[in-house]
């Protein structure tokens, strides 16, 4: 099987090119896809012991690593040299420069806990094979931390309670303090380390809250008996460990946020909005509650000083979503991130205390001017019965009636993902070249009730990729998009659709661009990473069961259709990917070629599900343009 090479040999990239001046449209210059990923990917955010500065993860260098960056201003200090995994910095340790991070290997997923000591370097905190791990939180007094680890048993994840060890010398001490045996997902272990939060699925639509006494020798409380399909979400233990905020559309087409009195046990909403809450956090001491609302495809955050009774109004920001507020221990700073479409995450700290913002990072390559770059803007259109269809619609600058550019209907993954606002390196990078984008947030998305999330229940490839197709119809009558131009692009679910929409609606779309995107429903879901065991009922409940589905399955994975497949493709792939094996690929691919139809694959042997390698996006970015050029743009003369 021939693939693309990939290498920085492999892409001739030119940095910048000229000016386009399409006919009616407006000069725009014309960048690569290094460009645009030559921006900084910025993940995480904590405060170092002393407050003078915050740490976070950056791809600057081409992979994740940690830095420190002072407050007062200065240059940042790189404090891990990873040239091959992704290091993601989850929390400092309180009284000294260590902190902790986890990474995978290659992309499979199968994370680790580190202790990083500049005495002793970085230590595996949760060695061993095939077992994969993540920091729940710290307790009150920040003595001890909680990890939740499938070392055990691989479908379920137990609760270790891990001392914080001496300076200089990583000895884990550790204590088991709950033991999953009836498949639970772990959340949150309360400030005192007396209460573990779980919930257990039933189904997409149905889970329950429990909670766990830890050496209370009983089984779990259970919080939320009910009646029907009701959905909650663990939030946060207060301060105190008094009270429990989880969110519940029980009673509501949206999720809204509710407390639980561990000593009462009563219940009361909090949070009310038109909208899914879709999350409440808490600062170290308590004062502050910071809340998120998934307000059409965009986060409005509210911080709420509880001490003082009134929301923080930080001012002087840009414009974009804030996000990943993380405050310090003494509550006297507050650093957060603000992404935009046209800006990525930049790191802003305010000082509580006389109001001071300070903007840390500056992640935008400068050879990029901002109004160069699109805003995307919310839409909505009809579907084949009806229904409004949410979407976020980009329109390249060189685009007009006199001058149609071709369109791509971009698919988000999922099932049950969300096309939202903010920088995506890879759409400007496609709409600086010329393509309007429509990413559609087909029924079955979140963040439009529960009733739209559920519309694609066991209709996939049917009335969603019907959403996706009416997407088409739509940039049609724009007037400024090519009608006979007009693709499909997608990952990992939207991969799906891609090849689905390619076999079963042949004529709907010009080309197809497929990112590790499921073609046998069969064997993803018979070969579900061990560490989804407690989502299984809920991956069913949407897609169908395996044993008893087998038929349904099989008609609607594009693999048995690919006879049907005419319009060009091309498959990108990550070797290590535990959701969508590569096989996935390898046979659609084959099958296609097979039909004398062009196709191009890209497989990254250091990839999994997503790719983290900058250089890796860059190749990947190159690719949908050079093929979209080839198949979509030059392919018809409008």
């Amino acid at each position: 099987m021939s693939r693309i090479p990939i290498s920085s040999a492999a892409v001739l990239l030119t940095f910048f090119s000229a000016c386009q001046l399409p006919s009616g449209g407006t000069a725009v210059p014309s960048y690569d896809a290094v460009t645009f990923h030559e921006t900084t990917s910025l993940s995480g955010v904590d405060f170092r012991a002393g407050e003078q500065a915050v740490l976070y993860s950056s791809d600057v260098t081409g992979v994740f690593n940690v830095w420190s960056q002072p407050i007062s201003g200065g240059d940042p200090v790189q404090l891990t040299s990873s040239t091959t995994d992704a290091l993601f910095v989850v929390s400092a340790l309180p009284d000294d420069e260590r902190f902790l991070y986890t990474a995978d290997q290659g992309g499979n997923e199968l994370n680790h806990v580190y202790l990083w000591d500049p005495r002793a370097g970085a230590f595996d905190l949760t060695p061993g094979e095939e077992l994969k791990a993540s920091v729940l939180n710290w307790n009150g007094d920040e003595s001890a931390f909680f990890v939740a680890t499938n070392e055990r048993d691989s479908a379920h994840f137990d609760v270790y309670r891990y001392a914080v060890p001496e300076l200089g010398r990583p000895q884990v001490q550790r204590e088991l303090i709950f033991r999953n045996e009836s498949g639970f997902s772990v959340q949150k272990v309360s400030p005192d380390g007396h209460w573990v939060a779980l919930v257990k699925t039933r189904n997409n639509a149905d889970n329950d809250l429990y909670l766990y006494e830890v050496n209370g020798g009983r089984e779990p409380l259970h919080l939320t008996p009910h009646e029907g399909n009701v959905s909650y979400g663990v939030q946060a233990f207060t301060r105190d460990s008094r009270e429990l905020y989880y969110t519940s559309n029980e009673g509501s087409e949206f999720a809204q946020a509710w407390t639980y009195d561990l000593a009462s046990g009563e219940h009361e909403v909090e949070i009310e909005a038109d909208w899914d809450v879709s999350y409440v956090t808490l600062s170290p001491r308590g004062r502050y509650r910071v809340t998120g609302i998934n307000a059409d495809a965009r986060t409005a955050v509210t911080i709420l000083d509880q001490e003082a009774g009134r929301e923080l109004d930080v001012r002087g920001l840009p414009r974009g979503d804030l996000g990943g507020v993380r405050f310090s221990p003494q509550e006297k700073q507050m650093a957060f991130y603000v992404n935009g479409d046209t800006s990525p995450s930049n790191l802003f700290v305010l000082d509580l205390t006389n109001g001071r913002l300070r903007q840390l990072t500056d992640t935008l390559n400068p050879a990029i001017e901002d109004e160069h770059l699109v805003e995307s803007q919310v839409i909505r259109y009809e579907s084949f019965d009806g229904l409004e269809i949410p979407a976020l619609l980009y329109r390249p600058h060189q685009a007009s009636r006199a001058n149609p550019v071709p369109g791509l209907v971009w698919v988000h993954g999922g099932p049950g993902g969300q096309s939202r606002t903010g920088y995506r390196a890879t759409i400007q990078h496609l709409v600086n070249q010329g393509y309007a984008i429509l990413a559609v947030n087909n029924r079955g998305s979140s963040g439009y009730g529960k009733t739209f999330f559920h519309l694609d229940d066991r209709k996939h490839g049917d009335v969603d990729l019907q959403d996706c197709i009416r997407g088409r119809a739509y940039l049609e009558r724009l007037g400024w998009v090519d009608p006979e131009r007009i693709g499909i692009i997608g990952g990992s679910y939207g991969g799906y659709m891609v090849a689905a929409a390619l076999a079963f609606e042949p004529e709907a779309f010009e080309v197809g661009i497929d990112i590790f995107g499921v073609t046998n429903w069969l064997r993803t879901l018979e070969s579900i990473p061990p560490w989804w065991e407690s989502f299984r009922e809920a991956l069913y409940a949407e897609l169908g069961d395996p044993e008893t589905d087998r038929e349904r399955l099989h008609a609607i994975s594009p693999l048995f259709h690919a006879d049907k497949i005419e319009k060009p493709l091309l498959v990108i792939q990550g070797a290590n990917d535990p959701r969508v094996l590569q096989v996935e690929s390898d046979e659609i691919v084959e099958a296609v070629r097979a039909n004398g139809v062009p196709v191009e694959y890209v497989v990254f042997e250091d990839e999994g599900h997503g790719f983290r390698s900058k250089q890796n996006r860059i190749t990947a970015s190159e690719a949908y343009v050079r093929f979209a050029d080839q198949y979509l743009k030059e392919a018809v003369t409008p």
